[in-house]
């Protein structure tokens, strides 16, 4: 399928495809003999991946440093990514992920005792 049939198919636009190659996300596409992107259903499952991926909080940077194994979360079921019980070892992206989420969650909730003091009018 062609470029804007592929975005449509995976929920996302013609660019974000385009982009996602640019970075690596994404190996280049079969071309047509006119040099029109082809897409099939293994892109499109990536490309859904990538954006799941995303949506968690990774980072484009994230997914390039394993985009060499993006594929293999096609996989059903996909591979576990390892322990994400609390105080549990992690490695990798998802614990770098897990920890700045833990560090965000802990910036906010500082936040929220901050003003709610104040409201409060114990500041």
């Amino acid at each position: 399928m062609r470029i804007g049939e592929a975005a449509a198919a995976a929920g996302t636009t013609p660019r974000a495809l385009r982009f996602y190659e640019q970075r690596g996300l994404l190996p280049p596409p079969v071309r047509t003999a006119s040099g029109q992107r082809e897409y099939g259903p293994g892109e499109i499952a990536r490309v859904r991946i990538i954006r799941d991926l995303l949506t968690l909080g990774f980072t484009i940077e994230d997914l390039r440093s394993c985009a060499d194994r993006l594929h293999l979360l096609a996989q059903d079921p996909p591979p576990r990514c390892g322990s994400v019980e609390p105080g549990a070892p992690t490695s990798g992206i998802v614990g770098r992920r897990l920890a700045a989420l833990d560090a965000e969650i802990d910036r906010l909730a500082r936040l929220r005792e901050s003003l709610a003091r104040r409201a409060s009018g114990d500041d």
